[in-house]
């Protein structure tokens, strides 16, 4: 068995050198994909919920998976590749003020208008109503993710290692949206 997921691996690495975009992009979308499974499973859904799995599917590897790939890619130029704790701190705070605030109001208007199909003026009332409290929790939860991500994760990783934990967070979120629906 360990032969298959050593083989699995290097094929996995090989792919994320060769086309690290679209490895990326998928790896994300199966991540969110499972983040889905486990919400519905969690929430008690008795049919799997197949359209709203492949939009999160869909929302994962068209949206999350890019936008990490050239986030960290645009961190990387910015910040010349440095590791250092002031270095670090420095792309942790920017991706908080910047790209955290901008992807938990995506995605609650995402999920809102297109995997719930809500109309507009629910969706707005809904962002307003708990978008803050989403995004202080976030920022109670992701500098930490963001410090050892920059800190101890090759570039090529970064995503990789963020889709994974993103994955437990979305879950989280996927769970806590249905429910406020």
């Amino acid at each position: 068995m360990s032969e298959i997921i050593t083989e699995a691996w290097k094929k996995y690495l090989r792919s994320l050198q060769l086309h690290p975009l679209r490895t990326k992009a998928v790896t994300a979308g199966v991540m969110i994909g499972c983040s889905d499974l486990a919400a519905q499973k969690i929430s008690g859904v008795k049919k799997l919920q197949l359209r709203r799995l492949l939009l999160l599917v869909l929302f994962g590897f068209a949206y999350s998976g890019p936008f990490g790939h050239f986030l960290h890619k645009l961190m990387d130029i910015i910040f010349k590749g440095k590791k250092d704790t002031k270095t670090v701190a420095k792309k942790v705070l920017l991706e908080q003020l910047t790209s955290s605030p901008w992807n938990n109001l995506f995605f609650m208007m995402y999920y809102g208008l297109l995997v719930e199909g809500r109309p507009w003026s629910l969706v707005k009332n809904k962002v307003r109503k708990d978008y803050p409290s989403v995004q202080l929790t976030a920022w109670k939860f992701w500098p930490i993710v963001g410090w050892i991500n920059y800190q101890y994760m090759p570039l090529q990783f970064r995503v990789v290692f963020h889709s994974l934990v993103a994955s437990c967070w979305f879950a989280y979120f996927i769970f806590a949206l249905a429910s406020l629906f």
